[in-house]
């Protein structure tokens, strides 16, 4: 179990080096491979490199009239209420889904310095693969998070586009 400074270590520390070029995909599934590199915090040029895909499910959309359908449990009065105010307007909302499918990522330690293994490793990457992979630098202990940092990002960049094929395809 990671604590509040731990979380925050990782987030802080999470930097993509190379973000996939495409985005999620508005109607189909998406699948983006990752090489996260970091540093041991105990062995200066000791690197672990994490190499592995996420599955980026179809954006769903979440209507107002689906508003009262979101599962809140733990929240307090006032978000139920925002929940219900949501409902009233014409806002919709996108739901993403990834699955980080673990039993596809493998790990290699190499001795060297980050930078000359970050270097490495974008330079190794084929020109074929760019357009839907990703280098990240990280923290060896809470690398999950800096995972889920990078996969938010996608969703922030995937967002707008997303929307406007729904808008098009007068889905919104």
């Amino acid at each position: 179990m990671y604590s509040e400074d731990d979380i925050q270590f990782a987030i802080e520390n999470t930097k993509v080096i190379l973000s996939p070029e495409r985005r999620i995909a508005s109607f189909g599934t998406t699948s983006f491979r990752f090489y996260l590199v970091a540093e041991f915090m105990d062995n200066v040029s000791e690197i672990r490199i994490r190499d592995g895909s996420i599955q980026a499910e179809r954006p769903q959309i979440i209507t107002p009239g689906n508003f009262e359908k979101l599962t809140l449990d733990g929240f307090s009065d006032k978000a139920h209420q925002f929940a219900k105010f949501l409902q009233s307007s014409n806002a919709a909302i996108l739901k993403y889904g990834f699955q980080i499918t673990k039993n596809d990522v493998s790990e290699h330690v190499v001795h060297d310095s980050l930078e000359a293994v970050i270097e490495r490793v974008t330079q190794q990457l084929p020109e074929a693969e760019r357009g839907a992979s990703a280098i990240i630098s990280g923290v060896d202990e809470g690398w999950e998070i800096c995972l889920l940092k990078f996969t938010v990002e996608v969703i922030q960049q995937s967002a707008g586009g997303n929307l406007k094929d729904f808008r098009r395809k007068g889905l919104l």
